[in-house]
């Protein structure tokens, strides 16, 4: 390992938290400051070129599969690194933020996976930030233990053998980490200091256990985005002194353009390539975000109307299965967000059937295991992928050479009946305060009328609402799609919610804020490219 030299990064605007030192290390600092010295520039250049792609949408509204890359696609001869044994069995994956108590819980889950999550799942306040790496490194060293303050319920470790194995997520290449910046002011990528911090601590001890440094990268847009990660691993691995390759990463095809680079994106990172991932949310809001001007053929109706049944969410995900098979990677299902009811047994049993049904269909379909964000859902899973897996760790060898995807099949928008509809607005609205005001309180993972919210979910909803006004859109009630409806709508949810949890929990919380940062991110003719953006100017920590 390098040396380390003193750190010039520093740390800006942050109160003290116990334990911080154990993690923000002078060689670790200095191993983050190497990263955004080498690959922030490129970073840069890669986010530039976003806006970019997304001018020439724009102006096309059509999207393809790239002719510079074609002799990629082409070559039936490379695959992508065989699977690790610790990740060669991911028919089950749990996700979840890292405090103390989700650490235990989703480790002990029953889930092969648990992907530990920095990003979609976790408001960046500082805390979180770093009390979750040492939460991680907590529990690798089985010194992990939690009661809560509320039932007086403990919560401990099993067995190393029963655990889940991490497969950690850090932020996406657009958020900065404003608490750590370099000697000219410059903050850090998110990106570089989730992975950095965990990379550099835990390398080492992971191998020692068996198992090695495994992320989930998301948000990615081209195969480009694709080589910048797979350099940074390749210069961390260098740097600790760890053999090349041990890294394995799962990029999630969560945005339109990335699912147009399946191919090229497993080809960039085939050295450390473990898999790629359905990520519907997201995905759902990069089809609105770039085609935001594309007219009505590209109006989505109410999401919870868009299943993974519709035409072009059948085409994203069977192509997404034959890529990662021809090539020997995993294909990894949607997420499975309700949250059972401790009250409504009905409300489960309902649930609990579409849960059954959405895993029976990914198995059948090939994938090699799938998303859930409660324990309780954990069994359900295991019982579609264990019917048709049986014994075997994954069902690589169904090629799925049946399936047969051309480029306009992924943007057919058009070819669902479904429309938007009044209800879908309110629940836009509600959804977006409810979550909005609960990631300003520094939470990432939020329960919502029985599903597990997380920023992908708000981004889906503003996006709707922004979509629906700029094209007009009128309900099945006659009402049209306006910004005075939006707030009347938002007003009406607001006075709701006081109602509901009372004057004083009211005042106690950010609703009024959630309130106003929904209405700005999805009334603003200039739409934001991520509503965290905005909103991680008023997070507080």
């Amino acid at each position: 390992m390098s040396a380390p030299a003193p750190s010039p990064l520093a740390i800006v605007d942050a109160e003290p938290l116990p334990r911080q030192e154990e993690v923000l290390t002078d060689a670790a600092l200095a191993f983050v400051a190497e990263l955004h010295r080498r690959f922030t520039p490129r970073r840069d250049e890669l986010l530039a070129r976003r806006a970019e792609r997304r001018a020439e949408i724009a102006r096309t509204s059509t999207l393809d599969f790239l002719p510079e890359t074609a002799a990629i696609r082409a070559d039936d001869s490379w695959k992508v690194a065989p699977a690790p044994a610790a990740l060669n069995d991911r028919r089950v994956e749990i996700t979840g933020p890292t405090d103390r108590k989700m650490t235990i819980n989703a480790l002990n889950s029953g889930a092969k996976v648990w992907l530990a999550d920095f990003e979609d799942a976790s408001a960046p306040t500082w805390e979180n930030v770093v009390v979750g790496q040492v939460n991680l490194i907590d529990a690798y060293t089985r010194n992990i233990d939690f009661t809560d303050p509320g039932s007086g319920k403990s919560y401990a470790l099993r067995p190393d053998e029963e655990l889940a194995t991490v497969v950690m997520r850090p932020r996406g290449w657009h958020l900065n980490e404003r608490h750590l910046a370099d000697a000219d002011g410059t903050p850090v990528p998110g990106a570089f200091v989730d992975f950095g911090l965990y990379f550099f601590h835990n390398a080492q001890r992971l191998l020692d256990l068996g198992k090695g440094p495994y992320f989930y990268l998301p948000k990615t847009e081209s195969h480009l985005e694709a080589r910048l990660w797979n350099d940074v691993f390749v210069f961390a691995q260098d740097y600790v002194g760890i053999p090349q390759g041990t890294i394995r990463a799962t990029v999630l095809i969560e945005t339109i353009t990335a699912a147009y680079e399946m191919e090229e994106i497993l080809y960039e990172l085939r050295d450390h390539a473990s898999g790629l991932n359905a990520g519907r949310w997201d995905y759902l809001f990069s089809i609105v975000k770039n085609f935001r001007d594309g007219g009505p053929r590209f109006v989505l109706p109410d999401r919870n109307a868009v299943t993974m049944t519709a035409p072009f969410m059948r085409a994203y995900t069977e192509l997404l299965v034959r890529t990662c098979h021809k090539r020997g990677a995993h294909a990894i299902g949607g997420m499975a967000a309700f949250i059972p009811s401790r009250r409504d047994a009905e409300v489960n049993k309902v649930a609990f059937e579409k849960v059954r049904a959405d895993k029976d269909r990914e198995a059948n379909d090939g994938f090699d295991g799938s998303w859930v964000a409660h324990p309780d859902l954990v069994p359900i899973a295991m019982e579609s992928f264990d019917r048709v897996l049986g014994d075997k760790p994954h069902q690589k060898d169904r090629l799925r050479e049946d399936v047969h995807v051309e480029a306009a099949d992924l943007i057919a928008i058009d070819s669902l009946e479904a429309k938007p509809t009044y209800q879908g607005l309110v629940n836009a609205v509600q959804v977006g305060i409810r979550y909005i005001e609960a990631w300003l309180r520094g939470l990432g993972a939020v329960a919502i009328f029985n599903l597990m919210e997380d920023a992908a979910t708000a981004e889906i909803s503003r996006s709707q609402i922004w979509q629906w006004i700029n094209a007009g859109v009128e309900f099945e009630n006659g009402d049209r799609a306006t910004p005075e409806l939006a707030r009347k709508v938002a007003a009406e949810e607001l006075s709701g919610i006081r109602q509901e949890i009372g004057e004083q929990a009211f005042a106690a919380g950010h609703w009024q804020e959630a309130h106003d940062l929904l209405l700005k991110v999805s009334l603003d003719e200039n739409y934001a490219d991520f509503l965290t953006l905005p909103a991680y100017e008023q997070l507080k920590g």
